[in-house]
């Protein structure tokens, strides 16, 4: 599961379908609908606010306003309440770390794209997510973890 930092805007089509589909997961495990999941880090990020179900539809209406600027016809009605006023702190290292994991998918399944966003040196952030100093998070895994901005 990535529920990613970075705003849906960079994601290739595949991706923003995944993004959408992890999201809506993300939801129903935040409503206690499944059983999986339920430690998985990104999962902690949104129930450690007062309302979590709130900030992940927060998230996902995000993900939706990309879809629909798309042209993409995703399902509104799925997404629960917004609420959650406060914007979720995340740290640099993070916002760089999941760039650089996309730049390299991107370079094997989206070559024009890759090459549009090799240009941008720091991406924008999810709409909900605001930016504050620090490394990656200590439950990432894969090339380039722990070493921040």
């Amino acid at each position: 599961m990535r529920l990613w930092t970075l705003h849906p805007k960079y994601l290739d089509a595949p991706g923003l379908v995944a993004l959408w589909r992890e999201g809506l997961l993300a939801q129903q495990v935040l409503r206690g609908r499944t059983k999986g999941y339920r430690h998985h880090p990104q999962i902690r990020r949104f129930r450690s606010q007062a309302g979590p179900v709130g900030s992940i539809a927060r998230y996902l209406a995000a993900i939706h306003r990309e879809s629909r600027v798309r042209g993409y016809r995703f399902d509104r009605s799925k997404v629960g309440r917004v609420g959650g006023a406060a914007k979720l702190a995340e740290t640099k290292g993070q916002l760089l770390y999941e760039w650089a994991h996309l730049k390299r998918k991107l370079r094997r399944r989206n070559a024009a794209l890759y090459r549009r966003l090799d240009r941008v040196k720091v991406p924008e952030p999810h709409p909900m997510f605001r930016i504050v100093p620090g490394a990656v998070r200590s439950w990432e895994r894969g090339p380039g973890k722990g070493k921040g901005p």
